[in-house]
């Protein structure tokens, strides 16, 4: 997804759209869709209200742009994940990734999908429903993998695939609530490792 809009020849920007926008990722993810004021953005992304408008668009433009960086560079995992060979190698490195990505050093802790905006007023109604469907997406990218790994004979035929998907998203979300409440990554890697233990033989 282009996260930039075209400028008019002879304008070029005075910033790096890129950069601001990486910023702008990180607050959100520190302090959630509503905890992010404009202010507290346009501060941080070092630019105007006016630019922020122009080159990204309002909140809820910004914070879906910010969401697609965040999709493409921290939780870049859930691809590499679905693309393994097996259901088993698919749900292990899925949640490998979650731990990795909800620990990352210099990064806030836990996830920008699961925690920008779980509990939200209003204003932030447009921002939980947004991240609501991106986690229905990842749940159902599992699903299809998952059943495909069923006609193929990967996986017991007794096995429910979209109960297995989603037991994999939840145990993926609990990680980045532990991990944005202090859990260590040595911590939540036994716990993915424990998870697995369930796995349909």
């Amino acid at each position: 997804m282009d996260v930039t809009r075209k400028v008019p020849m002879g304008r070029p920007r005075g910033f790096d759209t890129d950069a601001a926008l990486h910023r702008a990722m990180l607050l959100f993810w520190e302090r959630g869709y509503e905890g992010a004021s404009l202010t507290d953005l346009t501060t941080t992304m070092g630019i105007t209200k006016t630019s922020m408008y122009a080159a990204f668009g309002n909140k809820d433009d910004l914070f879906r742009k910010a969401l697609q960086r965040y999709t493409e560079g921290p939780a870049a995992y859930v691809a590499c994940a679905l693309a393994k060979d097996t259901a088993r190698e698919v749900a292990e490195a899925f949640l490998a990734g979650s731990v990795q990505a909800s620990t990352l050093l210099g990064c806030p802790a836990g996830c920008l999908g699961v925690q920008g905006s779980l509990a939200a007023g209003e204003s932030g109604r447009v921002a939980r429903d947004i991240l609501a469907a991106w986690r229905d997406e990842g749940r159902a990218y599992l699903h299809t993998r998952f059943r495909q790994a069923a006609d193929d004979g990967d996986l017991p035929p007794d096995t429910d695939p979209a109960v297995l998907a989603r037991y994999v998203m939840t145990v993926a979300n609990g990680i980045a609530v532990q991990a944005a409440g202090g859990a260590t990554r040595e911590d939540l890697q036994q716990v993915a490792e424990f998870a697995m233990k369930s796995w349909p033989t």
